[in-house]
């Protein structure tokens, strides 16, 4: 099973965030990310949001 990541440097944000997340499904990976979005950058849950986040998504791990 290949890990997937969304690291939050890649992202457009007035915050300067540094986070990066992985998880072992997408599904996995989206409720975390929009956890993340809501409760850091102050987003709306959304059905535009979760389509914008998933552009995000990387196979493996996040870099060094």
């Amino acid at each position: 099973m290949t890990r997937k990541y969304i690291d939050c440097r890649e992202c457009p944000s007035d915050v300067k965030c540094s986070v990066a997340l992985c998880a072992d499904s997408d599904d996995e990976l989206m409720e975390a990310a929009v956890q993340h979005a809501v409760a850091v950058h102050q987003h709306t849950d959304s059905p535009e949001l979760r389509s914008q986040l998933k552009t995000f998504f990387h196979d493996g791990t996040p870099p060094a």
